[in-house]
C-alpha cells in the first residue's frame, strides 16, 4: 500500500455497481498483497444501493470515486479508472474476482515489468467458485487452460501466421475481469471503446491488430465465476452472443438441429466430467448430472435466439439481455 507523496508503482481499480457480497474479501486481499513497489486502490462504484459504499469507506487508504449509474459503460469507465490513476501500471477487477493470492499482483504485472518481452497488456487467470453450476465451471476451466500452463506465463501477438478468423480470434481473446495494462498504453495509444458489451475483447483485438503483444498469466488468478440463477445464465448467454455480432464478429444463425446437437453433445460431456469429478460430492455429482441439463437446454436455445436476432431491433434486444433486466429491477447495471 503507498503513502501520501510517494511514488506509486501500480493502482489496482475495482469497479463496483451492488457487489457487498464479495467487496470486503477483495479488499482484504488487496491490502496485503506481497508486491514489490508501492500500490494504490481505487474503487469506482457507480451508484450501489446496498452495502457497498459502507464497505469500502470503512477501509482505511481505499480511494472512492463515484459516478451516477447512467455513466456507467464497461469500457468508458475503465478509461476513467486510468484517468483518475496514479500509477505507472493499472490492474482490473470486477467487484466479484477475488485475488486468490498474496502474490496476485505482482504476478499480473509480471510480464510488463519485464520490459524485454515488450507486454503492454496481460490477463490473468479465474477459478470457478466452488458453488458453480458446473457447465459454467467446465467452461471456465476449459478457456483458461486452452491459454497455456499454469506455471508459466504466455504472450500472444500475430506474427503473421494467423490467418483465419478464429485463430485471430483466439489470439486476440481478452477478459478485464482480471487484467492489467499500462496507464499510459490506455491513455495515449489504445483506449477501451465505449461499446455495449466486449469491450475487452475488442481492446485485445485492437492491441494484437495493431502490433503489440499482450500476455496470460495464470499464477495472477482470481476466485471468480458469475453467481446466477437458470433464467439469469440464459439471458447472460444471449448477452454475450449479441456483444460478439454488435462488434464485428461473424456468428452465424443456429438452426434448430444445430442447436439440439450442441445441447446433447454438451449433456453427454458434462455428465462424463461430473462422474470422475471428485470436487463434488457423491450426493452432488447425482444433482447435477440431474439438474446441469437445464443449463444446457438453456443456454444454446439463448445462443441460438441471440443468432437470430436483429441487431436493429432495440426491443428485441432488451428483451432477451441480463443487464436491460437487472437495470430495470435495481435501477442499474454493471
Amino acid at each position: 500500500m503507498t503513502e501520501v507523496g510517494m511514488k506509486i508503482d501500480a493502482t489496482v481499480a475495482v469497479l463496483t455497481y451492488n457487489g457487498e457480497e464479495y467487496i470486503a474479501q477483495i479488499l482484504e486481499a488487496l491490502a496485503s498483497q506481497d508486491f514489490d513497489g508501492e500500490y494504490e486502490i481505487l474503487v469506482i462504484d457507480s451508484g450501489s444501493t446496498d452495502r457497498t459504499l459502507e464497505i469500502v469507506r470503512s477501509r482505511k487508504g481505499v480511494r472512492l470515486h463515484e459516478i451516477v449509474n447512467s455513466e456507467f459503460g464497461h469500457g468508458k469507465t475503465r478509461n476513467l479508472a486510468a484517468e483518475l490513476a496514479r500509477g505507472e501500471y493499472i490492474a482490473y477487477l470486477t467487484h466479484d474476482a477475488i485475488p486468490a493470492t498474496l502474490s496476485w499482483l505482482t504476478e499480473i504485472l509480471a510480464p510488463m515489468r519485464n520490459e524485454p518481452l515488450g507486454v503492454v497488456a496481460v490477463m490473468g487467470k479465474q477459478i470457478p467458485r466452488p458453488g458453480c453450476f458446473p457447465l459454467l465451471k467446465y467452461e471456465i476451466e476449459g478457456v483458461f487452460a486452452g491459454f497455456g500452463p499454469d506455471f508459466g506465463t504466455t504472450v500472444f501477438y500475430n506474427d503473421g501466421f494467423a490467418t483465419d478468423q478464429g485463430l485471430l480470434d483466439a489470439i486476440g481473446f481478452y477478459s478485464d475481469v482480471n487484467s492489467a495494462t499500462k496507464r499510459d498504453f490506455l491513455l495515449k495509444t489504445i483506449p477501451y471503446r465505449d461499446v455495449r458489451y466486449s469491450e475487452d475483447m475488442l481492446f485485445g483485438q485492437d492491441l494484437i491488430a495493431a502490433g503489440y503483444r499482450k500476455a496470460y498469466a495464470p499464477r495472477g488468478a482470481v476466485i471468480h465465476s458469475n453467481d446466477l440463477t437458470l433464467d439469469e445464465y440464459r439471458r447472460r448467454i444471449f448477452d454475450e452472443t449479441v456483444g460478439l455480432r454488435q462488434i464485428g464478429k461473424n456468428i452465424p444463425p443456429l438452426g434448430r438441429i444445430g442447436q439440439w446437437k450442441l445441447t446433447i453433445r454438451g449433456i453427454l460431456a458434462d455428465t462424463a466430467r461430473l462422474i470422475r469429478d471428485r470436487s463434488f460430492s457423491r450426493k452432488k455429482r447425482v444433482y447435477w448430472i440431474l439438474v446441469n441439463p437445464r443449463y444446457h437446454i438453456a443456454k444454446w436455445r439463448s445462443y441460438r435466439a441471440s443468432t437470430l436476432v436483429d441487431l436493429t431491433d432495440t426491443r428485441a434486444i432488451r428483451a432477451g439481455s441480463l443487464e436491460h433486466s437487472r437495470k430495470y429491477r435495481e435501477g442499474g447495471t454493471q
